[in-house]
C-alpha cells in the first residue's frame, strides 16, 4: 500500500509540471496570436493613413482654416496676408541640404494669423534671405504644432533658441496674440535670391507591422511545437 501511494504521488508530481508548463504555453500562444492580429489591424490602419495622406498631397489646395487638427495634417492649403518679418523665428533644422534653420514667419491675414514655415536657410544665410514686404499668397501643407522641443533639447524662448516648431510657445514669445494652432510648410515655389528653400517637407510613414505580425505568429507556432514535444516526452517517459 505504501509503494502504491508513493508511486501515485510521484505520478501526480510528474503530471503537475507538464500541466503547469502547458497552461503557461497556452497563455503565451493566446498572447502571441493576439499581438499578431493587433499588428495586422495596425497595418490596415497605417495603409489607410498612407493612402489618405497621398490623396491630400495631390489634391487641389483649399483655403487655410482658422483651426486644424490631426485629421488635417498634410492637407494642401492656401493663405493670403502680409508677413511680419520683424517677428520671424529660426528653428534649428537638419535637412537634405545640411544643417541650418527653418524660417517661421507670422502671416497676418484678414481673419487670422498663421505661422508659415517659409523654408530652410543655412546658418550663413540666416540674416540674408528674401523677406517680402507686401501682400503675399502662400501655398503649402498643414503641419501640427511640435510642442516642447526636440530629443534631449528643450526650446528656450527667453534665449530665442528653438529646436521644434512649437506654435503656441513661439506666438507667446513673439507676442503675436491669437494664432492658428498649426503652421504651414510652404511649398517649393522659389523665393527671390533662392532662400528660404521651401518644399522640403518629409512625408514618410514607417510600416513594419506585417513583419511584426509574422514574428508574433511564428512565436505562437514555436510555442505549440514546444508543447507537443513536452507531452510526447512525458508520454514516452
Amino acid at each position: 500500500m505504501a509503494d502504491a501511494g508513493t508511486a501515485g504521488g510521484r505520478r501526480g508530481r510528474s503530471l503537475l509540471v507538464p500541466a503547469i508548463l502547458t497552461a503557461i504555453g497556452l497563455a503565451l500562444i493566446a498572447g502571441f496570436v493576439s499581438l499578431g492580429v493587433w499588428q495586422l489591424h495596425r497595418r490596415a490602419w497605417k495603409l489607410n493613413l498612407i493612402a489618405t495622406v497621398e490623396a491630400r498631397l495631390h489634391a487641389a489646395p483649399v483655403a487655410a482654416p482658422p483651426t486644424a487638427g490631426p485629421g488635417d495634417v498634410y492637407r494642401r492649403v492656401t493663405a493670403r496676408g502680409t508677413f511680419r518679418n520683424d517677428r520671424e523665428t529660426f528653428v534649428q533644422a537638419v535637412t537634405e541640404r545640411g544643417p541650418g534653420f527653418w524660417v517661421l514667419t507670422p502671416l497676418v491675414g484678414p481673419d487670422f494669423t498663421v505661422l508659415v514655415n517659409r523654408g530652410f536657410v543655412p546658418a550663413e544665410r540666416r540674416a540674408h534671405h528674401d523677406r517680402p514686404a507686401g501682400p503675399v499668397r502662400v501655398t503649402g501643407l498643414v503641419r501640427i504644432s511640435e510642442p516642447g522641443g526636440a530629443f534631449l533639447r528643450s526650446n528656450d524662448p527667453k534665449a530665442d533658441r528653438w529646436y521644434s516648431r512649437d506654435v503656441a510657445a513661439i506666438a507667446a514669445a513673439k507676442k503675436l496674440g491669437p494664432v492658428a494652432p498649426y503652421f504651414i510648410d510652404a511649398d517649393a515655389t522659389p523665393n527671390p535670391g533662392g532662400y528660404p528653400v521651401g518644399g522640403l517637407t518629409v512625408v514618410a510613414f514607417r510600416n513594419s507591422h506585417l513583419s511584426y505580425a509574422l514574428t508574433w505568429f511564428a512565436l505562437a507556432i514555436l510555442t505549440v511545437v514546444g508543447l507537443v514535444i513536452l507531452w510526447r516526452r512525458g508520454r514516452d517517459g
